[in-house]
């Protein structure tokens, strides 16, 4: 079993506010991958766990023939309602629906960390990717550098108790465990750089709205019930809530591109 039957029953259950809201989080690195590959009309571009097709649609401008998949099916959906041009489909990561060398850039912001398998992930990543492509992986910077880690850590004590060896949100973070992952699946690492995402809702509901739409928040909420997850959310954000009703919390990505 890969990550999709798994995760595509978490993810997507609020698919309105993670595609309103919460997605917008990750903007800032969409953009530094968009400045620093400069994709052509010549690219062709996979975005692994595509969500609801916020990047997709951004990098699209660019002129690439652009995809998406995505474990859950309410999000290919909103994804497809974003940017009907774009072909969204629904697919395992570990399993990936389509030929070898088809395309010259592969991207997963946010996404390989939730595979069954990193490294099986990533082996289909660099599958279908064409010689001298590049592979884009993000996930999270150090976890002091994440204001975020607050709300996870809350989150976190409402699941249930996670399987033996299970990877938390910040595995891959780790001793740079990311980096080695990718050597050892046959990537060439070109540049790791941790981007500055600054996380700015502007009221507490809408705080709340968005860090529930998460995979992570509903399991959570299926263990533990969604009050008790509401009121958990709440509470955590109460030290990053300013004097105008803002949230806001300060936070690193870091961003890894990687060449076949």
């Amino acid at each position: 079993m890969g990550s999709r039957d798994i995760q595509g029953k978490l993810w997507g259950q609020r698919a309105e506010d993670w595609a309103n809201i919460q997605e917008q989080t990750g903007i800032a690195g969409y953009n530094y991958v968009i400045n620093y590959l400069k994709p052509t009309a010549a690219d062709k571009l996979l975005d692994v766990g595509c969500g609801s097709g916020l990047f997709s649609d951004l990098v699209s401008l660019t002129g690439a023939k652009v995809a998406g998949v995505d474990a859950s099916e309410q999000l290919i959906e909103r994804a497809t309602k974003r940017n009907p041009l774009i072909r969204f489909v629904s697919g395992e990561m570990e399993e990936l629906p389509f030929e070898d060398n088809t395309f010259t850039i592969v991207c997963g912001f946010n996404s390989f960390q939730y595979a069954a398998n990193v490294e099986n992930a990533l082996i289909e990543a660099r599958r279908i990717l064409q010689p001298g492509g590049k592979l884009v992986t993000m996930i999270w910077g150090d976890k002091q550098d994440c204001e975020a880690a607050t709300y996870l850590d809350a989150v976190g004590s409402l699941m249930p108790p996670p399987e033996p060896g299970a990877p938390g949100p910040f595995a891959l973070t780790e001793n740079r465990l990311l980096e080695k992952t990718l050597e050892q699946t046959g990537f060439k690492v070109l540049q790791v750089e941790d981007v500055a995402s600054v996380w700015d809702y502007a009221s507490t509901e809408t705080a709340i709205k968005g860090l529930l739409s998460s995979g992570p928040v509903a399991k959570a909420i299926a263990h533990s019930g969604f009050d008790k997850v509401y009121q958990t959310v709440s509470k955590a954000i109460l030290p990053y809530t300013r004097a105008n009703g803002r949230v806001v919390y300060n936070n690193k990505f870091r961003i890894a591109i990687s060449g076949k």
